[in-house]
This record gives structure tokens, sequence and C-alpha cells, in this order.
């Protein structure tokens, strides 16, 4: 059954009842115009990163009554609209990973009809203002390969890397907290867009950072220490990387000789998908079995009348 809208509007009264429950005063369909939005979904964005559906379910309650801005810049004069309902949207035809269907948060927001806001109407009618993005904060970010949380541990799987037939990406779980929503040029996410993010490094900066309900400016000294910080990341990334490397070829050739009728190829997806603490303990459980299968050297007899080549030795 298709609700009637109010005369001489596109608003349903059951809309125009919950616009009016968040504005000061009683407000006309006349006063109002009401446009949708696909915030996020469940598809692995730009980031690497998906909301589940479970976190799709909280952030549809968090949202209600959220302002939307521009390009997450937290200031008053950029508050343009507000989302008065949500609702989850499933299609059961598109398979989304971790095995769910996809399924896409949208609402539906409001905004005063006034001289302010002709040209920013007359836009998103005209379809050109239209990809949205979302601030939220999670409580977990959890890896697709190894389960881990990254906010409390990060482990060495990599975003858009493959293991084991696995592609790596982290799963935002447990919302916690909606910012806002903004007007964006390019959103991390395909069909619409989310901005968020996980530095694991200290400092009253990251501080700056993690309590910001959206963008920050950072003056040109901070951003000269944010860029070091990050290179010196990215070094260490590389050597932990290596060290990676070096453990799985490890356990390889210890596996192959502890374990001869194992498949390499199995041994091979199964060490992709191992972090380094993983790695140490099967390369120690292989290396009893491993060095029993090396050959041992065999010693010849010295020549015991021959004391000038008495440390000599024949293998």
């Amino acid at each position: 059954m298709i609700e009637k809208t109010v005369a001489g509007s596109d608003i349903t009264p059951a809309q125009l009842e919950k616009i009016n429950k968040l504005a000061r005063r009683e407000l006309a369909a006349e006063d109002l115009f009401v446009f949708s939005v696909i915030l996020c979904d469940n598809e692995i964005d730009r980031d690497g990163e998906r909301f589940p559906k479970k976190s799709l379910e909280a952030l549809a309650e968090l949202y209600c009554g959220k302002t939307g801005i521009f390009d997450h810049s937290a200031q008053a004069k950029n508050q343009s609209a507000r989302i008065f309902e949500t609702e989850l949207v499933s299609e059961e035809h598109i398979q989304a990973p971790g095995g769910e269907i996809y399924t896409y948060l949208k609402a539906w927001a409001y905004m005063a009809r006034c001289e302010k806001n002709a040209d920013l109407i007359l836009e998103i009618d005209a379809g050109i203002k239209k990809e949205v993005s979302v601030g939220c904060a999670v409580k977990s970010v959890v890896c697709s390969v190894c389960g881990v949380d990254q906010k409390s541990k990060p482990c060495q799987h990599r975003k858009g890397a493959s293991y084991g037939g696995v592609i790596c990406h982290h799963a935002l779980c447990e919302p916690t907290d909606a910012y806002e929503w903004s007007f964006v040029a390019v959103p991390a996410q395909r069909n619409a867009g989310v901005t968020k993010g996980y530095m694991p490094f200290s400092g009253d900066l990251l501080e700056r950072i993690q309590k910001s309900a959206g963008a920050i400016n950072l003056t040109e000294s901070e951003a000269q220490v944010l860029k070091a910080r990050l290179a010196g990341l990215d070094e260490l990334c590389k050597a932990g990387e290596e060290y990676t490397a070096s453990l799985r070829r490890n356990l390889l050739r210890k596996a192959r000789l502890a374990q001869p009728g194992l498949d390499p190829k199995v041994l091979e997806e199964v060490s992709e998908a191992m972090n380094i603490s993983q790695l140490k303990a099967f390369c120690s459980g292989f290396e009893e079995a491993a060095a029993v299968a090396l050959p041992r050297p065999q010693l010849g007899r010295i020549n015991e009348g021959n004391q000038t080549n008495d440390r000599e030795f024949l293998i």
C-alpha cells in the first residue's frame, strides 16, 4: 500500500510527523524538502573495509536525527540537512562478502526550503550533489583472514591481498556512535561513502584525530610530523613483511623434511594465512622432526700416529 502524500508536496503525513518531532515548531510540508540517500553498505569499499550487516543494523538506529554537512567539516555553518528516518534494504540476488546478502543503509533527510538552500536543492534534484559519506566510531576493526581486532593487536595481513583464496579486508564491527554524514566528491564506498580509519601511532596529534567528529586542520609542522611518522611505519611494515616471508620459507622447508607426504601447495596456502606467532610456533613444532629426517654425517677415524694432523677429520 502506497501512502498518500500531503497535498502539493512529496512528503507523506507519517514523514511530516517524524520531522516535526525533530523541529522546534510545527512545520508544514511546503516548508520542507525531503530526499533519500544511501549511507553505506556491506560491500568492501575502496579502503579495503566494510560494515557487516549487524553493524548496519546498529547504524540505522544511531543515524536517526543526525545532521548532514559538507566534506566532514564539523562547523555549524555547514549543516544543511537532518536524517529523520532510516531503513535497511537487502537485495536477495546479490552476494556480499562473508556469506551475507547485499544490504545497504538507506536514509531520508529533510532541509528547509529557503533562499540559502535553493541552489543545493536544485543540485540534489539534478543529481550533482549525490555522493555521501558517513563519520562514525566502531568498537573493533576485525581482519577477515585471522579475526584479530586491529585496534588492540594489529596483524600482519594486508588489506586487498589474497591469503589461501581469502581476500583480506577489515570488518568494522559494533558501532558505538554516529557523528554525521556528508556530501563528498569521492566517497570510500562505491555505492555511497564512508570515512573512517585506524592509525596505530600515539601522541597528542593522534588524540586530536581520534576525538574529532570529522575533518581536522593540521598546521604545517603537524603535517610534517605525521608524514615522518607514516614513513617510519612504512619502513617497519616492509621489515615486518621480509621477516614474515623468511619465517614462512623456514616453515615450508622444515615441514617438507618432517612430513614429506604433505602437499606443498596446501602447505603454502596454509602458511600465507598465518601471523608471525603462528609461523614461529609451527617452525618450532617441526624442528625436532626435521632434524631427525636430515642424514647425519659419517666421521672417519683420525690417524692416531700423525700428531701434526690431530685436528683433521674425514666426512
